[in-house]
């Protein structure tokens, strides 16, 4: 008797060690996703990250972000101060992302002129 409540008091212990642990990060989504615009239009985009860390970047590898609205948006990365460290945040802007082939020569002067960066995946 005393060996089957051992075993059974090893295998809970053993149960609550594993279920401590939390899930595995998972990777997310790989392929691309097609997402509407407020104003109808259409804009192609990865997932990348974890469940933990995650962004989303279009397909031609600018990092965007949804605002409040539910407008995609381009993201600049500025350096923020959080518990005491600099790191690097985006910080999501008012100009609407667009596909590499509906792009104007405004927009890319724009991304250029105000220092946006393309994601590093």
């Amino acid at each position: 008797m005393k060996k089957l409540l051992f075993i059974l008091m090893a295998m809970f212990t053993l149960t609550l060690g594993a279920q401590a642990q939390g899930p595995a990060r998972v990777p997310a989504y790989p392929g691309v996703i097609v997402r509407v615009q407020p104003d109808g239009d259409t804009l192609h985009v990865f997932l990348r990250g974890d469940e933990r860390k995650h962004f989303m970047m279009t397909v031609d590898g600018w990092q965007v972000q949804e605002d409040k609205n539910g407008k995609i948006c381009y993201c600049k990365s500025r350096t923020r101060k959080i518990d005491g460290e600099k790191k690097i945040v985006p910080v999501v802007t008012r100009r609407q992302a667009h596909d590499a082939d509906r792009r104007k020569a405004c927009e890319q002067r724009w991304l250029d002129r105000h220092g946006v960066k393309k994601a590093n995946n």
